[in-house]
């Protein structure tokens, strides 16, 4: 079985795999009613279940304000530039300025924006506490981390009500995309509260910048934890109410994932909390978020709680750090048992040669390598194959009009000659996995995003600007033809002379790290399948003059 074949046998595993796992997605059951914390209309304070509730059950919130009546601020870190609002002390926009945007390289990429109305959101939830839609006012003027320190702390304070004082601490640290955000009650009050805090994520349900229906990912809101691990959650099953996550657990994080970047909030350990997710009335927003419960405060103290947010880049090395399972979010599916070594030797190669496109081109021939035997039983295989298609020809011609006598004298041939005609397609078939892993690796590591290789190629995870390596790839793909034994069907024949063009075509929107994968592979391919083909028709030559 040669490229062609793979290509084949790789497209349909791939599209099996997507109806299969996108009918357990519309057939998974409703979750149960008890177990969902409520989600009221217009995006207001969430309700956690009666098991998270405690003692003092949550009251009324005090009276918000419209958005337009808040000011927003900027506050600038070597890895972010944030803007707050004084509702709620909410990030409303985040520029990541070591990446830039997709569509203009000269820009930096902002995660949190107002086109998809991406913001991190928190609030308490008691008797008259500040929620994500209360005026907060700003404490210091400070707009940038200072030269030399460790982090930059930001302070806003909402007005006191009911003798219960509330100050919100934003958190930024130097060479981190880790924000700690945390709350500070004073009760100066004559009753003793035990308040909720909540942390969200909103966002409406359109693919972020760079998705195509050729190069597709998950874009939409995750849980973790210990118990049931990484769980993806679809927008329409959100709106329709058929969402399917672990509810409450007291470890794991929520996240809002995209393809290369995410937002995370990450409670600290043996915490309880409760997980929600709704659809916000008459519009495309949707709310992802976690309830943790804060420790009662007794008249005349005070109490505190805190979670972190990261927010940034999928570096797996960074998300490790985070929280366990939060490097799970680059996400490889049921092959990352496969995938995950795979992209660990592909950092490895890159710490030596310093460069993605040549980390690329080095594990490919690694991989090639690897897979040699295999290989060359396969190309051994096709070139027995080449060597009996004259013969194959005339059993056509002799018994065209009876395919029982054809496949008859088929068999016997091969036989007589001692050629499996399926011998090619097992070893490729082994290393389809591998083949399938590699390509979710190089898709999803946001260490290919603004990579360059060499000359024009200065994006590995962007398509080839002039089509130069699609454009090599295919004339590959024609040599392995040639290399081929000719089907003896006519029509077969042209259609897989016609496969190099197809194939070609789909990959000239295809990530330029990925095609350089196959360009390579296909060149070593060519190289081994030329020399064992070379081999087999001096052996059969030397044979034919034995016999004479």
């Amino acid at each position: 079985m040669d490229t062609r074949r793979l290509i084949l046998v790789l497209i349909f595993t791939f599209s099996s795999f997507m109806l299969w796992e996108n009918w357990q997605k519309y057939n998974q059951p409703k979750p149960a009613a008890d177990a969902v914390a409520t989600a009221p209309a217009a995006g207001g304070t969430p309700t956690p279940s009666a098991a998270l509730q405690g003692k003092v059950a949550p009251g009324t919130p005090p009276a918000t304000v419209a958005a337009s009546t808040a000011e927003t601020f900027t506050i600038t870190t070597d890895l972010l530039k944030a803007t707050i609002s004084t509702q709620g002390g909410d990030l409303v926009d985040l520029e990541l300025l070591n990446y830039a945007d997709h569509d203009d390289s000269k820009k930096t990429f902002v995660l949190f924006d107002a086109k998809h109305q991406y913001m991190a959101q928190s609030g308490l939830i008691g008797d008259g506490l500040p929620t994500h839609r209360t005026l907060f006012k700003r404490v210091g003027k400070e707009t940038a981390l200072a030269d030399g320190a460790g982090e930059l702390k930001v302070r806003l304070e909402s007005a006191d009500q009911n003798g219960i004082k509330v100050a919100k601490t934003l958190t930024f640290k130097r060479g981190s995309y880790l924000i700690d955000v945390a709350w500070e009650v004073a009760n100066t009050g004559d009753k003793a509260i035990a308040p909720h805090a909540y942390y969200q994520l909103q966002r409406d349900d359109a693919a972020p910048a760079g998705e195509s229906a050729m190069v597709s990912t998950f874009t939409g809101p995750a849980v973790y934890t210990e118990a049931e691990k990484y769980q993806k959650v679809d927008f329409g099953h959100i709106a329709d109410n058929k969402a399917k996550f672990t509810k409450t657990a007291d470890n794991g994080w929520l996240a809002m994932v995209q393809h290369y970047f995410v937002a995370a909030w990450v409670p600290k350990e043996k915490t309880q909390r409760e997980f929600y997710m709704r659809k916000l009335d008459g519009s495309n927003l949707y709310q992802a978020g976690v309830i943790v419960p804060v420790a009662e405060i007794a008249p005349g103290t005070k109490g505190e709680t805190s979670i972190s947010l990261y927010a940034g880049p999928q570096l797996q090395s960074n998300l490790k750090q985070v929280a366990p399972g939060l490097d799970l979010v680059v996400d490889y599916g049921w092959l990352t048992v496969v995938a995950a070594p795979i992209f660990w030797a592909l950092e490895a190669i890159h710490k030596l040669v310093g460069n993605w496109g040549w980390a690329i081109v080095v594990l490919t021939i690694m991989i090639k390598a690897v897979f040699f035997p295999l290989s060359a039983a396969s190309y051994k295989s096709m070139a027995k194959m080449k060597v009996l298609t004259p013969r194959l020809m005339q059993l056509k011609e002799r018994f065209g009009d009876d395919k029982q006598r054809l496949n008859q004298e088929m068999m016997k041939l091969y036989q007589t000659e001692k050629v499996n005609p399926l011998g090619g397609c097992l070893p490729i078939l082994v290393q389809i996995p591998v083949f399938i892993a590699l390509y979710w690796v190089l898709l999803g590591a946001v260490e290919m995003r603004g990579a360059p290789w060499i000359l024009w190629i200065k994006d590995l995870a962007s398509a080839d600007p002039f089509y130069i390596l699609p454009v090599i790839m295919m004339v590959s793909m024609f040599v392995q033809t040639k290399l081929n034994p000719t089907p003896p069907d006519p029509i077969q024949a042209k259609v897989m002379m016609m496969m190099p063009l197809i194939f070609g075509f789909m990959f000239f929107w295809f990530p330029a790290g990925l095609v350089l994968y196959w360009v390579v592979n296909n060149v070593l391919s060519i190289a081994q399948q030329w020399h064992i083909t070379r081999m087999i028709d001096a052996g059969g030559k030397a044979a034919n003059d034995a016999k004479a």
